[in-house]
Protein backbone atom coordinates (compact mmCIF):
# COMPACT_ATOMS: atom_id res chain seq x y z
CA UNK A 1 0.00 0.00 0.00
CA UNK A 2 0.99 3.63 -0.36
CA UNK A 3 2.62 4.94 2.79
CA UNK A 4 2.95 8.71 2.64
CA UNK A 5 2.00 9.32 6.27
CA UNK A 6 4.75 10.87 8.36
CA UNK A 7 4.23 10.33 12.09
CA UNK A 8 4.13 13.50 14.14
CA UNK A 9 2.57 15.24 17.12
CA UNK A 10 1.63 18.54 15.48
CA UNK A 11 -1.86 19.97 15.59
CA UNK A 12 -2.68 18.70 12.09
CA UNK A 13 -1.62 15.18 13.03
CA UNK A 14 -3.96 15.24 16.01
CA UNK A 15 -6.85 16.77 14.09
CA UNK A 16 -9.60 14.29 13.08
CA UNK A 17 -9.36 13.02 9.50
CA UNK A 18 -12.91 14.19 8.78
CA UNK A 19 -12.05 17.79 9.63
CA UNK A 20 -8.99 17.69 7.37
CA UNK A 21 -10.94 16.13 4.51
CA UNK A 22 -13.68 18.76 4.90
CA UNK A 23 -11.00 21.46 4.92
CA UNK A 24 -9.58 20.13 1.67
CA UNK A 25 -13.03 20.07 0.05
CA UNK A 26 -13.92 23.59 1.25
CA UNK A 27 -10.53 24.92 0.15
CA UNK A 28 -10.98 23.39 -3.31
CA UNK A 29 -14.42 25.01 -3.63
CA UNK A 30 -13.19 28.37 -2.36
CA UNK A 31 -10.21 28.36 -4.73
CA UNK A 32 -12.40 27.40 -7.67
CA UNK A 33 -15.35 29.69 -7.03
CA UNK A 34 -14.19 32.76 -5.13
CA UNK A 35 -10.47 33.44 -5.36
CA UNK A 36 -9.78 35.08 -8.70
CA UNK A 37 -7.18 37.77 -8.11
CA UNK A 38 -3.41 37.66 -7.81
CA UNK A 39 -3.14 38.75 -4.17
CA UNK A 40 -5.70 36.41 -2.63
CA UNK A 41 -4.30 33.42 -4.51
CA UNK A 42 -0.79 34.36 -3.37
CA UNK A 43 -2.04 34.67 0.22
CA UNK A 44 -3.76 31.27 -0.03
CA UNK A 45 -0.52 29.69 -1.25
CA UNK A 46 1.41 31.26 1.65
CA UNK A 47 -1.20 29.97 4.14
CA UNK A 48 -0.82 26.44 2.77
CA UNK A 49 2.97 26.69 3.08
CA UNK A 50 2.53 27.89 6.69
CA UNK A 51 0.32 24.85 7.38
CA UNK A 52 3.31 22.58 6.71
CA UNK A 53 5.14 24.38 9.54
CA UNK A 54 2.04 24.18 11.77
CA UNK A 55 1.95 20.43 11.08
CA UNK A 56 5.48 20.18 12.47
CA UNK A 57 6.85 18.91 9.17
CA UNK A 58 10.47 19.80 8.38
CA UNK A 59 11.03 22.56 5.83
CA UNK A 60 12.65 20.10 3.42
CA UNK A 61 9.32 18.22 3.16
CA UNK A 62 7.61 21.33 1.77
CA UNK A 63 10.62 21.93 -0.46
CA UNK A 64 10.44 18.38 -1.81
CA UNK A 65 6.71 18.70 -2.50
CA UNK A 66 7.27 21.97 -4.38
CA UNK A 67 10.24 20.55 -6.27
CA UNK A 68 8.10 17.65 -7.49
CA UNK A 69 5.65 20.15 -8.95
CA UNK A 70 8.21 22.11 -10.93
CA UNK A 71 7.40 20.57 -14.32
CA UNK A 72 3.67 20.91 -13.81
CA UNK A 73 4.16 24.54 -12.86
CA UNK A 74 6.47 25.24 -15.77
CA UNK A 75 4.29 23.63 -18.44
CA UNK A 76 0.97 24.94 -17.12
CA UNK A 77 2.24 28.47 -16.47
CA UNK A 78 4.03 28.69 -19.81
CA UNK A 79 1.02 27.45 -21.78
CA UNK A 80 -1.34 29.87 -20.03
CA UNK A 81 1.15 32.72 -20.37
CA UNK A 82 1.40 32.18 -24.13
CA UNK A 83 -2.22 31.40 -24.92
CA UNK A 84 -4.15 33.45 -22.36
CA UNK A 85 -2.35 36.05 -20.22
CA UNK A 86 0.38 36.36 -17.58
CA UNK A 87 -2.19 37.13 -14.85
CA UNK A 88 -4.27 34.06 -15.72
CA UNK A 89 -1.09 31.97 -15.80
CA UNK A 90 -0.21 33.05 -12.25
CA UNK A 91 -3.73 32.63 -10.85
CA UNK A 92 -4.47 29.24 -12.42
CA UNK A 93 -1.03 27.77 -11.69
CA UNK A 94 -1.10 28.99 -8.09
CA UNK A 95 -4.56 27.44 -7.62
CA UNK A 96 -3.35 24.05 -8.87
CA UNK A 97 -0.18 24.18 -6.76
CA UNK A 98 -2.16 25.19 -3.67
CA UNK A 99 -4.60 22.30 -4.07
CA UNK A 100 -1.88 19.74 -4.75
CA UNK A 101 0.08 20.93 -1.70
CA UNK A 102 -3.08 20.66 0.41
CA UNK A 103 -3.74 17.12 -0.84
CA UNK A 104 -0.14 16.21 -0.07
CA UNK A 105 -0.46 17.70 3.41
CA UNK A 106 -3.56 15.61 4.00
CA UNK A 107 -1.76 12.41 3.04
CA UNK A 108 1.33 13.34 5.08
CA UNK A 109 -0.64 13.99 8.29
CA UNK A 110 -3.44 11.40 8.01
CA UNK A 111 -3.24 7.62 8.21
CA UNK A 112 -4.89 5.89 5.26
CA UNK A 113 -7.08 3.84 7.60
CA UNK A 114 -8.45 7.00 9.25
CA UNK A 115 -9.19 8.55 5.86
CA UNK A 116 -10.97 5.39 4.70
CA UNK A 117 -13.09 5.31 7.86
CA UNK A 118 -14.24 8.89 7.32
CA UNK A 119 -15.06 8.30 3.67
CA UNK A 120 -17.06 5.17 4.58
CA UNK A 121 -19.10 7.13 7.12
CA UNK A 122 -19.75 9.94 4.63
CA UNK A 123 -20.84 7.56 1.90
CA UNK A 124 -22.97 5.25 4.08
CA UNK A 125 -26.31 6.81 2.92
CA UNK A 126 -25.45 5.69 -0.63
CA UNK A 127 -25.78 2.04 0.42
CA UNK A 128 -29.54 2.44 -0.09
CA UNK A 129 -28.82 3.08 -3.77
CA UNK A 130 -26.74 -0.13 -3.89
CA UNK A 131 -23.46 1.75 -4.12
CA UNK A 132 -20.41 -0.18 -2.92
CA UNK A 133 -19.32 2.32 -0.28
CA UNK A 134 -16.08 0.48 0.53
CA UNK A 135 -14.95 0.53 -3.11
CA UNK A 136 -15.82 4.21 -3.56
CA UNK A 137 -14.06 5.27 -0.33
CA UNK A 138 -10.98 3.24 -1.26
CA UNK A 139 -10.94 4.83 -4.73
CA UNK A 140 -11.21 8.37 -3.37
CA UNK A 141 -8.51 7.86 -0.75
CA UNK A 142 -6.15 6.22 -3.26
CA UNK A 143 -6.77 9.08 -5.70
CA UNK A 144 -5.80 11.65 -3.08
CA UNK A 145 -2.73 9.62 -2.15
CA UNK A 146 -1.66 9.15 -5.77
CA UNK A 147 -1.22 12.88 -6.43
CA UNK A 148 2.17 13.17 -4.70
CA UNK A 149 3.17 9.65 -5.80
CA UNK A 150 2.75 10.43 -9.51
CA UNK A 151 4.46 13.81 -9.01
CA UNK A 152 7.41 11.93 -7.49
CA UNK A 153 7.51 9.53 -10.44
CA UNK A 154 7.59 12.45 -12.89
CA UNK A 155 10.42 14.01 -10.92
CA UNK A 156 12.49 10.80 -10.96
CA UNK A 157 11.92 10.24 -14.68
CA UNK A 158 12.95 13.79 -15.57
CA UNK A 159 16.13 13.48 -13.50
CA UNK A 160 16.98 10.10 -15.06
CA UNK A 161 16.44 11.42 -18.59
CA UNK A 162 18.52 14.48 -17.94
CA UNK A 163 21.32 12.33 -16.48
CA UNK A 164 21.33 10.21 -19.65
CA UNK A 165 21.31 13.29 -21.86
CA UNK A 166 17.90 12.44 -23.31
CA UNK A 167 16.06 15.39 -24.77
CA UNK A 168 12.95 16.19 -22.77
CA UNK A 169 9.78 16.07 -24.83
CA UNK A 170 6.41 14.47 -25.26
CA UNK A 171 8.04 11.03 -25.21
CA UNK A 172 8.70 11.61 -21.50
CA UNK A 173 5.05 10.83 -20.89
CA UNK A 174 5.51 7.16 -21.90
CA UNK A 175 7.84 6.17 -19.02
CA UNK A 176 5.60 8.08 -16.61
CA UNK A 177 2.55 6.14 -17.80
CA UNK A 178 4.42 2.83 -17.60
CA UNK A 179 5.68 3.55 -14.08
CA UNK A 180 2.26 4.75 -12.91
CA UNK A 181 0.50 1.69 -14.36
CA UNK A 182 3.10 -0.62 -12.80
CA UNK A 183 2.56 1.08 -9.46
CA UNK A 184 -1.22 0.71 -9.88
CA UNK A 185 -0.70 -3.02 -10.49
CA UNK A 186 1.41 -3.27 -7.33
CA UNK A 187 -1.25 -1.46 -5.30
CA UNK A 188 -3.92 -3.75 -6.80
CA UNK A 189 -1.87 -6.83 -5.87
CA UNK A 190 -1.41 -5.49 -2.32
CA UNK A 191 -5.14 -4.86 -1.99
CA UNK A 192 -5.94 -8.35 -3.32
CA UNK A 193 -3.46 -9.97 -0.93
CA UNK A 194 -5.20 -8.24 1.96
CA UNK A 195 -8.62 -9.32 0.70
CA UNK A 196 -9.78 -5.76 0.07
CA UNK A 197 -10.76 -6.30 -3.57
Amino acid sequence: MIQLYRPGTGILHRMPAGVKLAGLAISALALSLFLHDVWTIGAALLVVCALYAVAGLPLHVLGAEMWRLRWLVLILALALWIFVSPVTAWISTAKVVTLVLLASLLTLTTRMGDLLAVLRRLLTPLRRLRVDVDAVSMTVSLTIAMIPVVAGFADQIRDAQRARGVRLGIRSVVPLLVRTLRHADDVGDALTARGLV
